[in-house]
């Protein structure tokens, strides 16, 4: 409510340790001084957004998207959520739905005919949670990685 308010906003460098406090707790331990780096980045790149979850002055949840395309196959464009995350203490607030409304206007605005989400098949509390704002499973995949040489 209004004790509590809340706004989804754009990410930005003062954010940077509470985004890696939140990194830590999906399991990628962090320091704010790289996740400054690496915000820095993704601002200067077209077609990304970071979105975090403001709650009271401070970041408590955060969406990372992407667009794909337009693509040389079919010439559309696809977006895609590669992370989100809400503080421990705060998940089922509605935050995490906030978060992915507003990665959904993102793309639809920039012309994005879908948005696709991964998910581990073991989180199945996130699998209910996609279900329940209307994605639908698509496939299931085989995932081949390849470590580059520096």
């Amino acid at each position: 409510g209004m004790r509590n308010p809340r706004r989804i906003r754009s990410a930005k460098r003062a954010d940077a340790a509470r985004l890696a406090r939140l990194s830590a707790q999906l399991g990628y331990a962090t320091t704010a001084g790289r996740v400054a780096g690496r915000l820095r980045r993704v601002q200067a790149a077209r077609g990304r957004a970071v979105f975090v979850a403001d709650v009271g002055g401070s970041a408590k949840g955060f969406v990372e998207v992407q667009e794909r395309g337009p693509l040389l196959v079919d010439g559309g464009a696809d977006a895609e959520v590669i992370g989100l995350v809400v503080d421990a203490g705060l998940r089922r607030s509605g935050l995490a739905r906030a978060l992915m409304a507003r990665a959904e206007s993102w793309a639809r605005a920039r012309g994005c005919r879908t948005l696709r989400v991964r998910t581990n098949v073991v989180r199945l509390d996130a699998h209910a949670f996609y279900e329940a704002l209307d994605y639908a499973k698509v496939k299931t995949q085989t995932v081949y990685q390849k470590a580059l040489k520096r």
